[in-house]
Formats: structure tokens, sequence, C-alpha cells
């Protein structure tokens, strides 16, 4: 090829990727896309639709972060169901524990795929996050491997990493309470670490601070709205070089992959010099499964681990104290259970044993999580994978559905008094039935693989920090309990005292506590 023709190609590429062109590319790839979309979808009949604008619909009402106060104003207006228009995508929220049950759980075998996120799945996570993957064979295996692990029936796996985590979590609230927030991750990270990886995790560990850095990434761009391609699945199409998203997500991947494979190549580096414990990790490195998987989703499936055993349990933590410090008439009630069970003097420690007689802990944990759902404030989407019909609308297969779990959680038609904290709602007998009367896990065959494990650890560290420490307002600075922030940048969402409820107290942490702090493996 002589040099003249070489110019000339350069010259049609660079000419290719000018403004213009792309601009032409894109709009008639949307034009053609929205008009098979627009006859496709007339035959249907949907729940009310909020009004939008042409093309983008609703994408630019949404809220960047807090989404829940703004879906929940929807549901307010429109009733159990209403349909809004993302891009491409005709998302219908469920605004009722009726029509979720009815529609997510009733008819799960329809309901429980995911529809297609180009930036947020394909490129940010190699297609690889678990959570985002359609209901198919690679989600089933996956499911399956992270089965193992989580499921109820590992729960005296979990329990003396539980018991030591949270030993070492009062001991943090003694020696650094301003650190309180950092305290719960790293309990929460801890926890998973030591049984996946067999390996502790520090107070402001930095290892611990990027993974939650890529969990904050990955929330922050799963919003509607948030990335064009995830609204318009079919500018996917364009040539790679046309898709100016791909750079910045691509970036995104590489930092979330370097902080996974960081630790997997750490505990292959302990096997092969024989140093390593026995754990989750050694064992499933071994297994048939990895064999199936290529090395990104092998990679993301350790990463997946290390995010939903921690940030679910770190958040709830949160939510209970901020509870505790706006709501201080519960937290007599749980102190005498607790104080009648480990004593009135600072005795014991609340232990695993002492479940069955701390009921009311059980209903704390489960009001925890029911009230201010603020990790998925407007739910998980799920995609049905074929025409249905109910109550009158008939919607075709690609229809996006998600739970309003704000709306719910704030609905005085489902709670009552649903902006106060008040366990007394779940003392019912069905206390140690954690999935029941809240949606935090989600619904359906989507519900959280590792529910158990979060339930339990908020659970023991709950009753250990009630029956520990004192949590209030700052003066001058209340909580307000409706904007606890989704994305903390590694700061704490809001400010609380924490103090020893007493010198005998602070004495039992010194006494069976510290020592926590101080083993290492």
């Amino acid at each position: 090829m002589s040099t003249s023709e070489i110019e000339r190609l350069a010259l049609a590429a660079r000419e290719a990727l000018e403004p213009s062109y792309i601009l032409f590319a894109v709009v008639a790839l949307l034009g053609t896309w929205l008009f098979q979309r627009y006859r496709h979808n007339a035959q249907y009949k949907f729940p009310p639709h909020v009004p939008g604008i042409p093309i983008f619909g609703n994408s630019f009402q949404v809220p960047p972060v807090q989404q829940g106060p703004w879906a929940k104003k929807l549901a307010e207006k429109y009733g159990e169901m209403f349909t809004c228009k993302f891009g491409d995508k005709t998302w219908v929220f469920l605004n009722s524990s009726r029509v979720v049950t009815d529609l997510l759980e009733r008819r799960a075998a329809i309901y429980s795929s995911r529809p297609p996120f180009p930036m947020t799945q394909s490129i940010m996570s190699g297609d690889s996050r678990i959570v985002l993957m359609p209901y198919n064979e690679q989600w089933r295996l996956i499911r399956k491997v992270l089965h193992q692990i989580l499921s109820t029936k590992q729960q005296d796996v979990f329990k003396p990493f539980q018991d030591l985590e949270s030993k070492n979590l009062c001991w943090d609230y003694l020696q650094t309470p301003d650190r309180w927030w950092a305290a719960n991750g790293r309990y929460a990270n801890s926890v998973i670490m030591s049984v996946v990886f067999g390996r502790r995790s520090m107070l402001d560990d930095p290892d611990v601070v990027e993974l939650f850095e890529t969990i904050e990434l990955f929330l922050e761009n799963q919003q509607p709205g948030k990335n064009i391609v995830d609204g318009f699945p079919v500018l996917d199409k364009l040539p790679k070089a046309l898709q100016w998203w791909r750079p910045r997500g691509y970036e995104i991947f590489k930092k979330t992959f370097r902080v996974y494979k960081k630790e997997v190549d750490q505990l292959e580096k302990r096997m092969r010099a024989g140093t390593q414990r026995r754990c989750f990790g050694t064992d499933f490195l071994k297994s048939p499964e990895v064999t199936k998987m290529s090395e990104v989703r092998k990679v993301f499936v350790f990463g997946t681990l290390m995010e939903a055993g921690s940030d679910t349990s770190r958040v709830t933590l949160g939510q209970v104290i901020a509870g505790a410090a706006t709501y201080p008439g519960w937290v007599a009630t749980a102190r005498e259970q607790l104080d009648k069970v480990c004593g009135y003097n600072a005795e014991r420690l609340p232990q695993w044993d002492d479940r069955k007689d701390l009921n009311y802990i059980s209903a704390v944990v489960k009001e925890g999580f029911r009230w201010r759902p603020n990790i998925a404030e407007i739910g998980a989407p799920t995609m049905l994978i074929k025409d249905d019909e109910y109550e009158g609308y008939k919607f075709p297969a690609g229809t996006v559905f998600t739970w309003n779990a704000w709306a719910i959680a704030l609905n005085p038609d489902e709670y009552e008094q649903p902006e106060r904290f008040w366990p007394e709602r779940f003392l019912n007998g069905e206390e140690e039935q954690a999935l029941k009367g809240h949606w935090s896990f989600g619904p359906g065959r989507r519900v959280c693989v590792g529910w158990k494990v979060g339930e339990m650890n908020v659970w023991i560290a709950i009753a250990r920090l009630l029956y520990c420490f004192d949590f209030a307002e700052v003066p001058g600075k209340p909580i307000d309990t409706m904007t606890i922030p989704q994305i903390t940048k590694n700061s704490q969402p809001f400010e609380v005292k924490v103090t020893p409820r007493s010198a005998a107290h602070a004495e039992l942490v010194r006494r069976d506590c510290e020592a926590a702090s101080k083993v290492r493996y």
C-alpha cells in the first residue's frame, strides 16, 4: 500500500470520528430503532405513564442519587403501578407488596431475567457481575457456586468469624468512636474475607477502602439515565471507535478487576507457598466449576462475594445506629431484654446461644433492613422474558420491572407509622423469618443468595453494640434519616455521638474484646 493510500485512509478514519459523523450515525440508528419499538409496543397496555420528553422519556427526571423520594412521590400520585421510559426501555414500577408478590414472586419463572446493560455489565464488569446477568445457564452456574458458601447451611462456618469480628467491632467503637462508620465497613468486610480468603481486614485497610470505592462506582453508574447506552442498548451496535462512553467504562473495569484480582493473586501465592489456611477460595480454585469460567469471570466471582458480603451489612448497621439516635425509645426496650439475659451490670457479651431469648433484637434487625432501604432505593430491575397479562394490562417480553423499595417501606398502607424506627411491628412470632415483612434482599428467584449471612452479621453486631454503647445525635447536627447518603466516598454518612453505656460496659469491652483486635491470620 502506497503512502498516499495510507494517508487517504487515515483521513477517512479521522473524518468518521468528527462529531457530525458520530451524531448522524447515532440519530440514524436511534430513529430506526425507536420507530420499530413504537410499532411493537402499540399493541400492549401499560399502567399510567409518567410524562417525559421525546426519545429520552423520563431519563432526565431521575435524580443522580437518592432516587427513593422521587419514586415514592410518583407512587403516591399513580398508585400501585406506574410506567417510565428510560431511553428505549419501558420500566414498570411496582409500588405495593401485593403486586410485587403477584408478579416477581408467583410468576418468578418469567420475571427473573435482567435487561441488557452494555455499560455497567458488558464494559465495566466484563459481562461477569452475577447481579446483572440474564437468567441463563451461566447465571445458574455462578449462583450455585455462591450458594455453596452463603446458604443457610453454612451458618456454623460463619459464626466463629462473626463472633471474633464483632468483638473487634466493639473494641474499635471504644478506642476510636469517631471512626464508627469505618469500623462497620471493616467488620462486614473482614467476616467475608476470613471465610473466602482466609485473612482478616484491619481498620482503614486501604484494600477495603478501594473495594468500597468500586462498589460505589458501580452503584453510581447503575442509576437509570446515567449512561445513554444502558438506556439505548442499540447504541452498542455502533463501531467501538464511535462509542464515546467506552473509555470511561473500561477505566472503571480495569480498576475493579485490579482490586479483585489483587486478592485472588495473593491467595494463589499463599497456596503455592503452602501457607494458606483452607477457606472457600482454596476449595473453589480446585473445583470443576472454575474450569468452566474465564479468568475475568473467576475473578468476578470472588469480587461478588467481597461486595455482597460487605456492603449490605455495613449500611444496615449504620441505619440501626441512626434509628437508635433518632428514636431512642426502642433502645430502652431492647436493653431490658439484653440486660435480663446478659446481666444488668455488664456481666458478659450477648452470644449466639442467647438468640432464642433475644427475639426483640431479631425484630430490631428486620426493622433495620426495612426502615430506609437506601442501597436499592428503587429496587433492582428484572426483565420479563415472554408476554404476560395482569389485571387488564398487557406487557411485552422485554419489559423491565422493579419493586419500588422506598415507596413500599414508607407506605402507611403497608406499615403503621412507617417513618418511625419501631421494632415492635415485627414482634409477630416471625422474628426469625428474616425474609418476611420487607424486601431488602429482593423478591423471587433474584433474592440475595447471601441474605442469611448478612442477617447474622447484623444480629450479633447490633446485640453487642446496643448492650455496650449509647448512640445520640450531636447537638446542632440532627440526623436527617430521609437523606442518609447511599454514596459516601469513604466518609461518615451522618454524625453521631458514640459513648459506652457505663464504666462497667467499657471494662467489659476491654476485658472481652481487646484480644480479638490482636488476632492475625
